[in-house]
């Protein structure tokens, strides 16, 4: 019987393809569009996946890599909501090494280097298998809506398709132009044409649209490299990483290096600025503050005698080699001079060049905080359509856009995470509540709430949620509730346990620069800073005999040693959500609000801000209009 009804829904699902309808249509599989997709379908909806070339699927067409600082902690917070980067990430690795390992939690990363091809056939591979999930490779070029509701697409061969609902995730796409010296190209990356068409039905549709500019440096033949001149940067003995599911894969972990520009690399860049166009202002786009380009480095840090250029493995069947910190659009025949002027590149063979790319996107303070247009319903936006640069940013906000697509389906309640719960909350807050002028990137200091929101305990904070939305399932969901259990046990354990002052205790606790004259509760010699939890092995048989993992250790240790610091900062957020009670009504007209600042009426207009904690982020919001809204809402 089981099966019979499996059959019908199968003909079903078959019977809606063959006429070109779909519950969710998502333009674009780059990261964003992957998890919006994968979300989407995993929710029981039919997804139809548009991308310009369906063999660079999820491609990273910067560095191969994921993670680093702030970025680590949203592929946790992916993995916790049941997204499926982290688990790519970790099945496709060359290299692994936690970053900022002698700083604090709160900054602490990981970087994954990956093996860029086989990252891209992973995921496809997933998206093949994944019920529900029809792949087209196309360019949509219209959108259909009725009521100022979505409706359908249409693609560039005339083909029409009906859905309720669309994820646009057109990464660099949009009008993309790129550029290598004076010389421009029409085309979204290298290698493959941009999506034109589309914007301009944006725009027609009331979607207003800017520019903005990224780039990525050349990529050379390792055979042509002399790795004796650099300095190896080898991954981490003891790894660590990014999915919470079990049984991630050991492989081999491969070096990276290190070499310098100098004063000679210097020289030919200042030397051929009139070849950039970038410096003739044939760019008009932003291009991103923190991933400046090698001209922009040596011009705005003009005394600093060298900067850090990394070599990176692009993959283990490739003798493609990126060079990292080294991006530039000036002309092919310069760049050859700037790389072999590089200790270690002299006889560098390019394989392919650096370029600028120039693109559209749609600024989101159009959006909702579910990633809906405030103008058009059923119409989403994620990744860098708006506005952000990374493949982690990308990824998080297609989740979001993925599950809320669906929401919107069954007219159910958005998923809208808070600044306090996770960073996925705060970069989506940041981009609709802030007018973006430039890429943006997520920063540890982006967020005022760091120390809660680290990435060793995204499953703490996001689990249960994606366990309800529907993306984490039971067996996962209960090795979660286990661990919990273990943490919570574990420090009952460390504040109850006492480390005697005994002689051989305090000849272990010298190594560290310790000392105890009397008994000790754990948890209080935990919170010294030379000590950490392994320390306990050494002295503590008990704590030896538990065998904990060494995520469980992390967290517990953190809790412990922090617990101060998260307090205080548990009440900055009980402060915060007070501000988030007072709603603000959806049909407010704040023009015909007195006493608050023309500009401040302005912004609230424009951004329609859904409550007072969000309106008091808005930049330019002065305290002493929030005060006067304040008392608005309370009469």
């Amino acid at each position: 019987m089981l099966y019979f009804y499996l059959l019908l829904y199968n003909n079903s699902l078959m019977a809606d393809y063959l006429n070109n309808k779909f519950d969710v249509i998502v333009v674009g599989a780059g990261h964003a569009g992957c998890e919006a997709a994968l979300a989407s379908a995993h929710l029981g909806c039919n997804v139809l996946l548009c991308t310009l070339n369906l063999d660079n699927i999820a491609l990273q067409p910067c560095n191969p890599a994921i993670g680093g600082p702030a970025k680590s902690t949203l592929v946790r917070e992916i993995d916790a909501l049941g997204g499926v980067m982290g688990e790519v990430a970790d099945a496709t690795y060359l290299q692994m090494k936690t970053l900022n390992l002698s700083k604090g939690p709160a900054v602490r990363a990981l970087r994954a280097q990956s093996d860029k091809k086989e990252y891209t056939r992973y995921m496809r591979t997933i998206l093949e298998n994944t019920p529900n999930i029809w792949l087209k490779q196309c360019c949509i070029t219209e959108l259909r809506t009725k009521d100022g509701k979505i409706c359908g697409a249409m693609d560039e061969y005339g083909i029409e398709y009906s859905c309720n609902a669309i994820v646009l995730t057109t990464g660099t796409s949009l009008e993309g132009k790129l550029w290598i010296g004076l010389n421009s190209y029409d085309g979204g990356r290298l290698g493959e044409r941009g999506a034109y068409g589309l914007s301009e039905w944006l725009r027609k549709n009331g979607i207003k649209t800017k520019k903005l500019k990224t780039g990525t440096p050349a990529r050379v033949d390792k055979r042509t490299i002399d790795y004796s001149k650099m300095t190896i940067q080898p991954g981490d003995e003891k790894l660590n990483f990014y999915s919470f599911k079990p049984n991630r894969p050991i492989r081999p972990q491969y070096p990276c290096y290190l070499t310098r520009t100098n004063e000679d690399t210097h020289k030919i860049i200042r030397a051929n600025l009139d070849k950039s166009p970038m410096y003739q202002g044939l760019i008009q786009g932003v291009g991103p503050r923190y991933c400046p380009s090698i001209e922009d480095k040596i011009v705005r840090f003009a005394s600093n005698p060298s900067h850090h250029i990394f070599i990176e493995p692009e993959g283990l069947n490739t003798y493609e080699v990126y060079i990292q910190g080294f991006s530039t659009s000036l002309p092919a025949c310069v760049q050859v001079e700037m790389i072999r002027s590089l200790p270690g590149l002299e006889n560098a063979h390019i394989i392919k060049p650096a370029y600028a790319v120039e693109y559209d996107y749609v600024p989101a303070v159009q959006t909702e905080h579910s990633l809906m247009s405030k103008d058009i319903k059923g119409l989403f936006f994620a990744g860098q359509i708006n506005g952000t640069s990374g493949y982690e940013e990308a990824a998080a906000q297609g989740l979001i856009a993925g599950v809320n697509a669906v929401r919107y389906l069954n007219n159910s309640d958005m998923v809208i995470l808070s600044r306090s719960s996770s960073y996925t909350g705060t970069l989506i807050d940041d981009l609709v509540t802030k007018d973006i002028q430039e890429p943006y990137r997520m920063l540890t200091s982006r967020s005022e709430y760091r120390l809660l929101l680290r990435q060793d305990n995204a499953d703490s904070r996001l689990t249960e949620l994606g366990h309800d939305i529907g993306l984490i399932d039971d067996a996962q969901y209960q090795r979660y509730r286990n661990k919990q259990e273990l943490i919570k046990s574990e420090i009952t354990r460390l504040k109850q346990a006492k480390i005697s002052a005994t002689e051989e205790v305090n000849s272990i606790l010298a190594k560290y620069g310790e000392h105890i004259d009397c008994g000790i509760r754990m948890s209080e010699l935990l919170k010294r800073p030379n000590i950490n939890y392994n320390v306990f092995e050494e002295i503590n048989s008990a704590t030896k005999s538990l065998n904990l993992s060494d995520d469980i250790k992390e967290e517990v240790e953190v809790l412990v040693k922090y617990d101060g610091y998260l307090q205080r900062q548990e009440q900055q957020v009980e402060t915060a959500e007070k501000l988030e009670k007072y709603r603000i009504p959806e049909n407010i007209d704040y023009t015909k609000i007195k006493h608050i600042s023309n500009e401040t009426r302005d912004l609230l207009q424009k951004i329609r801000p859904t409550n007072l904690a969000q309106a008091s982020r808005i930049g330019g919001v002065k305290p002493a209009d929030i005060s006067v809204l304040m008392v608005m809402l309370k009469g």
